[in-house]
C-alpha cells in the first residue's frame, strides 16, 4: 500500500508562497504476502509429473545359468530381429538352420505390422484391458496383475533382438519402443552369432 506523507508548505512571512511538498512511500509488505500465497497456491493445485520409464530385466552377470536352469522355448515362438544400417531391420523366424531374412524398416507399416501379426491375440487382450483401465472398469492394481499375465502367455512370441556394428542407439531404442506397442512380452537382447553375421555381410549393399 502506498502512504502519501504531508510535509512543508504554508507561506513564508514577508514572501511569495511556497508549493506544498508531498512524499510518498510504497509498502510492499502486502507484496510478500501475495507471493507466499501464489506460491501456495500453484504447490498445492500442481500436479507432479511421473517420469516414464521402461522396465527392463536384465539377467545377472555375476551367477550364469546351468542348461537345467536355462529358459527353453518352442522354436515355433522364436522370431530374431537384427538391426542393420540406415534404419533398415532383418528378421527371421524360428532358428537360423536355413537362413532367409526377410527386409523390414521402422514404422506402422513396417516391424510394428509384422509383430502385431505375429501378437495379435495377445495384443487384443492388452488393449481391451487398457480400455476398461481408462473407463474405470478395473481398478489399477487388477488392470497391472492381467496386463502382465496377458504379456506372459506362452502362445505369444519371444523375440531376440539383435544389434549388428552398422546399426546406430537409436535404432535399439526404436526397436524397443515396437516391443511396448505390439504388447510383446518375452524378448530379449542377444550378439549375432557367426552364422548371421555372414548373413548381413551379405545382404548388406557394399559402397
Amino acid at each position: 500500500m502506498a502512504d502519501i506523507e504531508g510535509g512543508g508548505g504554508g507561506h513564508k512571512k514577508g514572501g511569495k508562497p511556497r508549493s506544498k511538498k508531498m512524499s510518498t512511500r510504497v509498502d510492499f509488505t502486502p507484496m510478500v504476502d501475495l507471493g507466499f500465497l501464489l506460491i501456495t497456491f500453484f504447490m498445492l493445485t500442481t500436479s507432479m509429473s511421473k517420469p516414464k520409464t521402461m522396465e527392463i530385466n536384465m539377467p545377472d552377470p555375476e551367477k550364469p545359468k546351468t542348461e537345467e536352469e536355462q529358459t527353453k522355448f518352442p522354436k515355433d515362438r522364436a522370431m530374431t530381429v537384427i538391426l542393420g544400417p540406415q534404419g533398415n531391420i532383418w528378421y527371421y523366424y524360428g532358428l537360423p538352420d536355413n537362413l532367409q531374412f526377410s527386409n523390414s524398416n521402422f514404422g506402422k507399416d513396417g516391424i510394428r505390422k509384422v509383430l502385431l501379426e505375429r501378437n495379435k491375440a495377445i495384443h487384443d487382450i492388452c488393449t481391451k484391458l487398457r480400455n476398461d483401465y481408462k473407463a474405470g472398469k478395473i481398478e489399477e492394481a487388477e488392470y497391472k496383475k492381467k496386463l502382465v499375465e496377458a504379456k506372459s502367455d506362452k502362445s505369444g512370441p519371444l523375440v531376440l533382438i539383435k544389434p549388428s556394428d552398422l546399426s546406430v542407439y537409436k535404432n535399439m531404442i526404436d526397436i524397443l519402443d515396437e516391443m511396448q506397442i505390439c504388447d510383446v512380452g518375452v524378448y530379449a537382447v542377444v550378439d549375432l552369432n557367426e552364422v548371421e553375421k555372414q548373413a548381413v555381410a551379405a545382404a548388406t549393399p557394399t559402397k
